[in-house]
């Protein structure tokens, strides 16, 4: 039991660690909020995205739907769309520094949508929760392939909280709003970039 959660924590937080869209979207989000309550729907959006693409894995469902090359040539191009969008919205955002005034922010619901679409809509996270936790789960069965999906989803939860927390902490500090404006340039060129190399895959 303690091997299949040392094993999900560790492989989940190798997975989650390196920047991609997701995480510079939520950091993102944690900066320009006016308060941290209000970068909620972005952190528990992208953590129940997560928590559903790991359970589709570790059921072995996304394996199979993923069998059929047109619907996986359908979602690189989705991803692709999107992609490109969320980064020509994220290049044109200009923070806005004053805690009275959120224009400069998401809304809640495009929160949600935008982490849903970088989530979901995403072919690396996807395919990297079903290559390699999908995978590791098939090592385990019963209760011990429970406990490896939820130490990988508990994962989740906490980096999403502790990057909002900590992309709160940055735009406090920033009073200038230079950092802001840096970060919104940084994301849409991961985003961009992502999208060209996923282009490049499907050539």
């Amino acid at each position: 039991m303690l091997e299949a959660i040392l094993h999900g924590f560790i492989l989940a937080l190798g997975l989650i660690l390196p920047l991609g869209v997701q995480n510079v979207f939520v950091f993102n989000q944690g900066a320009t909020q006016s308060q941290f309550s209000r970068a909620l729907p972005v952190i528990i959006t992208a953590s129940i995205c997560d928590t559903l693409l790991i359970s589709l894995a570790v059921l072995g469902v996304s394996m199979v739907v993923l069998e059929y090359e047109w619907l996986k040539t359908a979602l690189l191009s989705s991803g692709i769309c999107f992609l490109l969008y969320m980064g020509f919205v994220t290049w044109r955002s200009k923070p806005m520094m004053d805690q009275q005034d959120d224009k400069g922010s998401f809304s809640a619901k495009r929160q949600i949508v935008f982490a849903m679409s970088v989530s979901l809509l995403n072919p690396h996270a996807i395919l990297d929760t079903v290559g390699v936790i999908g995978t590791s789960s098939l090592t385990y069965l019963g209760v011990e392939k429970i406990a490896f999906a939820v130490s990988c989803i508990l994962v989740s939860w906490v980096w999403f909280g502790g990057l909002g927390i900590v992309g709160r902490m940055s735009g406090k500090l920033d009073k200038s709003g230079r950092f802001l404006f840096i970060l919104n340039r940084i994301s849409a060129i991961v985003m961009w970039g992502t999208a060209g190399f996923i282009g490049f895959k499907l050539i």
